[in-house]
């Protein structure tokens, strides 16, 4: 689907594959590593990562929810790894939304930053957060067109890449509504 001059695509697959020139981690706020897609980066990227996270958090301290950081993309086909946290689902009354849609935007607006045109971006905080997986589509989708609405030719593609059908399935209603 193209938005403004944007590609914004699904696929399923492995993000650490991924060729844009940043992927997004969906981290948690030590930026040391940890499961799911999280350690996936880190693994498949090598110590390089790990070494530029702990300098920034050596520099600024553990990155808040909604907040993200850029780093080396280390041993991936990726030159960059943008580190957004997402919130932990707390039932949906402690703004999970709010913060949710702010890791989205604060990652293409680094992205923009640092001129990536390309870039790549996991279903964040669905697996071990929590987060329901229809609702997080919902605000994952909306933020990024409104983000490309808003700020035409900032970046040449956008793409969702999700691990498993269920996760492809739910972003895909959210995308046809649209």
């Amino acid at each position: 689907m193209k938005i403004q001059d944007t590609e914004l695509s699904l696929i399923q697959g492995d993000i650490t594959q991924q060729e844009t020139e940043a992927i997004v981690n969906a981290a948690n706020s030590s930026l040391m590593g940890g499961g799911g897609v999280d350690g996936a980066i880190h693994r498949a990227g090598g110590p390089a990562i790990l070494e530029e996270c702990k300098r920034i958090r050596a520099q600024r301290g553990p990155l808040p929810p909604g907040q993200a950081v850029v780093t080396t993309g280390g041993n991936l086909k990726a030159r960059y790894v943008i580190h957004t946290v997402g919130p932990i689902w707390q039932g949906g009354h402690k703004n999970e939304a709010v913060v949710l849609a702010g890791a989205y935007q604060e990652s293409l607006k680094l992205a923009r930053v640092k001129d990536i045109k390309t870039i790549s971006f996991p279903s964040i905080s669905t697996g071990a957060y929590g987060y329901p997986l229809e609702e997080a589509a919902q605000v994952a989708v909306e933020t990024v067109v409104n983000f490309l609405n808003e700020n035409p030719g900032a970046l040449k593609e956008v793409c969702f890449v999700l691990f498993d059908h269920k996760t492809y399935v739910a972003y895909e209603q959210v995308l046809k509504k649209i």
